[in-house]
Parts: C-alpha cells; structure tokens; sequence
C-alpha cells in the first residue's frame, strides 16, 4: 500500500522541517510507502525553496508550488488530485496536528472498508490543547451548524471542520472534481456534495498549539463558512459568489437607504430647503447610490473576490471599472425610483428598492467579467 499526506503550505517555513520530521519519525517501519506532497501557494517566507532543498535528499518529497493560485481548499483538492497513493492523508503543516493520529485513521479505514476517516477535536476521547477558549465556541457552533446543513448520514461526526482527514482516492476521485474549491472547509464541501454516500468514521484528534507563528483565520473565513452554509442549504444550485455578492449587496441597500436620508436631511438645512420632497429626492438618491456603490466595490473585493483581489492602483482602477459598468443600471435604478416615487407610491423605501432589484443581476455578471476577470 502506498499513502500520499498532503500539506498545504502558505508562509511555514518555520514549521514544515519540525513537522516533516515528526510525520517520517512516526511513520519509519510502517508496512506501507510513503509520498509527501507540500502544496505551496508561492510563499514569500522561502518555504518552497526549503521544501526543494529537502526534497533532493529524501526521495518521498514532493512540492508543488502554486502561482497564480491560492486558498487552503484549493491547495488540497491539487494535491488530492495529484497523488499517488491508494490513500491520502490531509493535514496541516503548522503542528497542530499529532502525527500520532495517523496511524490509527488509517487501521480504522482499512479495517472498516470506508472511504474517509476523520481526526476529530471534538470525539470523546479527543485533546484540544492549541485553541483558545473563544475559537473553541466558535468550532462549536460551526460544527452545529454543519450538522443542520449535511445529510443525515453524516450526522454521526462531530468535526466537520476538521483539517485532518485520510481518504480512499480511488472511491472518491469523482467526488474530490466535484468539490467546490472557493468553499471554507474542503471536508465541509467533500461531504457536502457526496450527498451522503461515502462510508464514513473518525479518530479522535489531539490538536496542539502551533510550533510558530499566527493563525490565518480571519473574516474573510468566517465569510466564507457563511456562504458555503447558504450555498449547501441552496440545494448547490446559486453560485457561491452570487450568494456572496448577494449579501454584499444587501449592505449596498443599507448604504443606499441611510445615505439617501442623510443627504434629503441635509438639504432642507440648505438653499435647497424650499424644493418639493420629490425635487430634494431626484437629487439626493444619484449621490447615495454612487456611495452605495463603492462600498459594494470595496467590500466585494474583500470578500467575494479576494482570490482575485485588487491592491494599490489596481484598486482605483477597478473602482472606476466597477462603476462605469455599474452606470447604466445606476441609471435605471435612479429612474425607475424616481419613477415609482412620482407614479406608484410615495415612500423612499420601496421606491430605492424598485430600482435596486433591477440592477442586481447585471452588476454582479458584468463586474464579475469586467471587474475581476472571472466568468
């Protein structure tokens, strides 16, 4: 038997060397071959040139360095993809998972004939030493929510957010095409587009504290749980940026309603205070959509993109992208609101939200290709 571990890497140049030599430590005598794969999303720290170096003197080394490309998901779904063992062991390169584990996951899938097996933080016999009491509730809560969005069959797990996890490749080859990569957990979205149908179990995991540097969490990945939760409870069938652009608009028309009010507010204070409330709302909904529209701009390239997130002057530039593809819908939500504030009903509500139902659809396609050059 052959067994693959794959570690995704993203600046852990002062992690991978301890953590490869505990993994070949814990492994030497196994009946089986080993291969490891470090996936490198282009470090900036030196871990690929470490990697390489070590790889020309242990011949089960493998890197793949990734440029152009990023995110954990995707990290681990190439070297899924690319490995060549029989089974496949993820975990992560940071220490915080106990090699000690490995061994165990793998008896347990062989002997139960399944297809994935999961070191779980949160089993009954499990340890959490490198999570702070407030992750801990988070992880918690994740997990509860998970459970409501997965099929019933995988009601049994109690980590689904783990990143610790060994597979059968041949059985789950066209599940792993299947997974969405943008997604916030790969196990999260490998069990979520299975539909239920893989044999699974799970080992209890002892979760370590890091051997150096910072977590990477952030709010963009509780960003992303949020989407990939919508995105599951969808039945799959919205894209996942729709989903978040969606939300990301729904700010927009929070933007839109608060800055509309302040400007109307502020022109009664002004020459323009003796114009009808019609004349002082023609002329303060094109300024608040024009805010409503960079903020989208701005949080949208932070969130919803930010794989493909613009900086410096490309940010200036895909501001003025945004909005110039943003105009013709500014344009038409603009006359629209007016419209059905003159015509159907007086109330700056409805009338602002007429306008902004319409345009949705195109700014989110247009901005995506134009924008962000993604399809």
């Amino acid at each position: 038997m052959r067994l693959s571990i794959v570690l995704p890497t993203w600046n852990e140049r002062d992690n991978i060397q301890p953590v490869l030599t505990l993994l070949q430590e814990q492994l030497r005598g196994q009946p089986f071959s080993l291969e490891i794969l470090v996936v490198d999303d282009d470090s900036a720290d030196g871990t690929a040139e470490l990697v390489r170096e070590l790889a020309r003197e242990q011949p089960c080394l493998r890197l793949i360095r990734r440029v152009g490309r990023s995110g954990l998901a995707s990290a681990i779904k190439e070297g899924l993809l690319d490995a060549t063992g029989d089974l496949a062991l993820v975990m992560d390169s940071d220490g915080q998972h106990d090699p000690g584990a490995i061994i165990r996951a793998v008896e347990t899938l062989q002997a139960g004939h399944l297809d994935l097996v999961v070191g779980s933080r949160f089993h009954a016999e499990a340890e959490i030493l490198g999570l702070s009491d407030r992750r801990e509730r988070g992880s918690t809560w994740a997990n509860a929510a998970a459970r409501f969005s997965l099929p019933s069959a995988y009601a049994g797990l109690t980590d689904y957010m783990s990143g610790f996890f060994v597979v059968r490749l041949e059985s789950l080859l066209p599940v792993l095409r299947a997974v969405d990569v943008n997604g916030f957990k790969f196990l999260y979205e490998l069990l979520a587009v299975s539909r239920g149908r893989l044999r699974v179990a799970e080992v209890p995991l002892t979760f370590q504290p890091r051997l150096s540097g910072s977590s990477k969490l952030d709010l963009a990945i509780f960003w992303d749980f949020l989407i990939s939760l919508l995105h599951t409870l969808s039945f799959r069938v919205l894209p996942r940026r729709a989903i978040s652009f969606a939300l990301v608009g729904c700010s927009g028309v929070l933007v839109q309603l608060i800055a509309t009010s302040l400007l109307m507010q502020g022109l009664l204070l002004t020459a323009a205070a003796g114009l009808a409330e019609q004349q002082r709302f023609g002329l303060a909904l094109p300024i608040s959509v024009v805010i409503a529209a960079s903020s989208n701009y701005l949080i949208n390239n932070a969130l919803t993109f930010r794989f493909q997130r613009l900086s410096g002057l490309g940010l200036l530039r895909g501001l003025l992208k945004f909005l110039l593809v943003a105009s013709l819908p500014a344009l038409a939500n603009v006359g629209l609101a007016v419209a059905f504030f003159s015509k159907v009903a007086s109330n700056t509500l409805w009338a602002q939200l007429a306008g902004i139902l319409v345009v949705f659809v195109w700014n989110y396609a247009a901005s995506s290709r134009f924008v962000w050059n993604t399809p």
